[in-house]
């Protein structure tokens, strides 16, 4: 049995939250890639953006990535492009269940303008440049995502639905 979830998706996809969720209807522990981050490096992802650079950022998320290996029953949500570096997608995919929360293109927008979180990527951007920039950018990341072991819809998630599958077919419960 694997013993760590890990949450995929787009920025606003819900992975945090899911992680929260999921987490506490199977009595784990959720834990957030970009708090692990900041704890560590005593820096908020948004000011290592700015000061240093994502090259940087992605070596040191995907060595925090694999410190998560010692994680026993834990749902971990990680950055929206933590699959799409090095070899993270095929370490998470040998080394826990993977799940992909897809969205819309317009939902992630909707949620990256409302949210209290903002987000070094799409900093300073109009609607109209957010969802052209998030048109693109999900389209060359979506074949990171879909190399996930269970796909869900973020917009219409079905708790119940996916803790069956991840029972029936993980053995989690």
């Amino acid at each position: 049995m694997k013993e760590r979830i890990y949450i995929c998706g787009y920025m606003g996809a819900g992975k945090s939250s899911l992680s929260k969720r999921l987490a506490s209807k199977l009595g784990w522990t959720a834990f957030d890639l970009d708090d692990i981050f900041e704890e560590k490096y005593k820096i908020s992802v948004r000011d290592f953006f700015d000061k240093y650079d994502e090259p940087l950022f992605r070596k040191l998320e995907s060595a925090l990535l694999k410190e998560t290996s010692q994680i026993i029953k834990g749902v971990i949500a990680t950055g929206g492009g933590t699959p799409c570096f090095y070899d993270n997608m095929e370490w998470m995919n040998v080394n826990g269940i993977t799940i992909f929360v897809e969205v819309s293109c317009k939902t992630a927008v909707n949620r990256i303008l409302n949210s209290k979180k903002k987000r070094p990527l799409t900093m300073n951007m109009t609607e109209n440049e957010l969802m052209q920039y998030v048109e693109k950018h999900y389209c060359n990341r979506l074949h990171y995502y879909n190399q996930s072991q269970v796909i869900v819809k973020g917009e219409s998630l079905d708790m119940l639905e996916l803790l069956s599958l991840l029972k029936n077919k993980y053995n989690i419960i």
